[in-house]
């Protein structure tokens, strides 16, 4: 939902950014260094067609806990992931669009735990795949004089053996603010799944450019960034972004229950990001991985019900990625 969530929002800055944004004639006023600024900063703010990415972490230690039962420290020697997402705006026209976003994330797991349904400790090296595809629908407004986007989301999951979840998500963003140096916006996503957490989810987007080539990027609850156009295709930033990790786990328990593992992630760090060709953004990422939470529980069930609960000391991990976007060919000269 946080990958939908933050598409459907970089897909709305877009929108205010093509259509808000300070007239063409009024850029011609620009030095070439704030020229140069504003270009860049187009290529890297459009919401990016195909994003492939590669994680690693650390070792580290966790505890699982069944109600008030702790089992002892467990560790992951090795935890890698993969992931591709493709973000397609299938029709778009003045006042709406309908679009598509396909997912897929490869986890590999090996790690030394106490197996808390058979109480034996055992090595595990696992691999898991997970799944995941929405169709979203866009229609742009006008509210209180302030351009106004509601989108709304089916989202369908599984694994490489059964699709498993369907479920809907709806939203509104209000643009209150879209110029050169600055945008805002204030939304509200409201998730339709019975076995859901929260019934409501506010959402806040700001960018400002700072006169000293500075830029706060804020969207929450996705991430925080404080952002810097280094050489001429390049951005450094320095800050944190909310992610998350989930699969489906089928016969752990001896049993055809099925089971879902879901965790949250906040990754803080640097980021840089290049662009070659004009259309290729290399990405790298290092930091360290807080997981505030991580749940086992019944697909049947939801999250605030859970089987086991995860609890992990902090780890450092590195990822590397490449977006492709043909429309980063944005600014490119004639």
């Amino acid at each position: 939902m946080v990958l939908v969530l933050g598409i459907l929002i970089f897909s709305i800055q877009s929108f205010s950014q093509n259509n808000d944004s300070i007239p063409p004639m009024a850029k011609e006023g620009l030095n070439p260094s704030q020229r140069a600024a504003a270009i860049a900063a187009a290529k890297f703010t459009i919401a990016r067609p195909l994003n492939i990415e590669f994680t690693q972490l650390m070792p580290y230690n966790f505890t699982l806990k069944d109600g008030n039962n702790s089992y002892p420290d467990s560790k992951v020697k090795g935890l890698a992931q993969a992931k591709i997402n493709t973000n397609i705006n299938i029709i778009q026209k003045k006042n709406w669009l309908f679009g598509t976003t396909l997912g897929y994330n490869y986890i590999s797991v090996k790690a030394d735990m106490t197996e808390p349904f058979s109480q034996t400790t055992k090595n595990v090296d696992n691999d898991f795949h997970y799944f995941h595809a929405a169709a979203n629908v866009a229609y742009i407004s006008t509210l209180f004089k302030k351009r106004t986007v509601f989108t709304s989301s089916i989202i369908v999951d599984g694994s490489e053996k059964h699709f498993e979840r369907i479920r809907g998500l709806l939203s509104g963003t209000m643009v209150l603010k879209a110029n050169e140096r600055t945008k805002m916006s204030v939304g509200f996503v409201i998730p339709i799944d019975p076995l859901s957490e929260v019934p409501f989810i506010p959402t806040f987007s700001y960018e400002h450019k700072l006169r000293n080539g500075l830029i706060v990027d804020i969207i929450l609850p996705k991430n925080l960034y404080l952002r810097k156009h280094v050489f001429s295709n390049g951005r450094l930033s320095l800050g944190a972004e909310m992610d998350g990790t989930t699969f489906y786990l089928y016969n752990i328990d001896g049993t055809d229950q099925k089971y879902q593992y879901r965790q949250l992630d906040i990754n803080s760090g640097f980021v840089y990001e290049h662009l070659i060709a004009n259309s290729f953004l290399i990405t790298g990422k290092a930091g360290v991985r807080f997981t505030p939470s991580g749940r086992l529980f019944r697909k049947q069930d939801s999250y605030s019900d859970p089987v086991l609960k995860m609890s992990a000391d902090p780890a450092f991990y590195f990822n590397i990625g490449i977006s492709f976007s043909p429309s980063l060919l944005i600014g490119k000269k004639k």
